[in-house]
C-alpha cells in the first residue's frame, strides 16, 4: 500500500510542476533588455559564481539556484514587480521562476536561451574582476 502511496505522490508532484511550467511566462533578450532599459524589470541571474564571474548581464542581481528559496527576502520588493530569471540556456532559470512564482511572485518570466541566446544577440555583458 505504501509503495503505490509514494509512486502516486511522485506522480502527483511531476503533474503539479509541469502544470506550473506550461504556465511561464518568457521573454526573448532583445523584449528583457527593452524591459530592464525602461526600468520595466529587473534580471535575476541563477547560474553558479563562476559562470557569474565569467559572464554577467550588467545590471542582474546574482543568487544561485540552490539559494533561491533560502535568499527570498533580499527579492521581497520585487514580489509584484516583473522579475526576469535567467541561466546559461534557460533550464535552471525555468526552476528557479517556478520557485518565485509558489512564493506568490506575480510577474515572472523565464529568459528564452539564457545568457547564450543574449550573448547571441550581440547584447552586452559584463565580467566580475576579481
Amino acid at each position: 500500500m505504501f509503495k503505490n502511496c509514494t509512486v502516486s505522490l511522485a506522480l502527483i508532484g511531476s503533474v503539479f510542476l509541469s502544470a506550473c511550467s506550461s504556465e511561464l511566462a518568457s521573454v526573448s533578450p532583445r523584449q528583457a533588455a527593452s524591459m530592464v532599459a525602461s526600468k520595466e524589470a529587473i534580471i535575476l541571474d541563477v547560474r553558479e559564481l563562476d559562470e557569474w564571474q565569467a559572464q554577467h548581464i550588467t545590471g542582474a542581481i546574482h543568487i544561485p539556484l540552490a539559494q533561491v528559496e533560502q535568499r527570498l527576502s533580499e527579492l521581497a520588493q520585487y514580489k509584484h514587480s516583473s522579475v526576469i530569471v535567467q541561466c546559461r540556456s534557460g533550464k535552471r532559470s525555468a526552476k528557479a521562476a517556478i520557485k518565485l512564482q509558489m512564493a506568490g511572485f506575480t510577474q515572472v518570466y523565464n529568459l528564452t536561451g539564457g545568457i547564450n541566446a543574449w550573448v547571441s544577440d550581440g547584447l552586452q555583458t559584463a565580467q566580475t574582476r576579481l
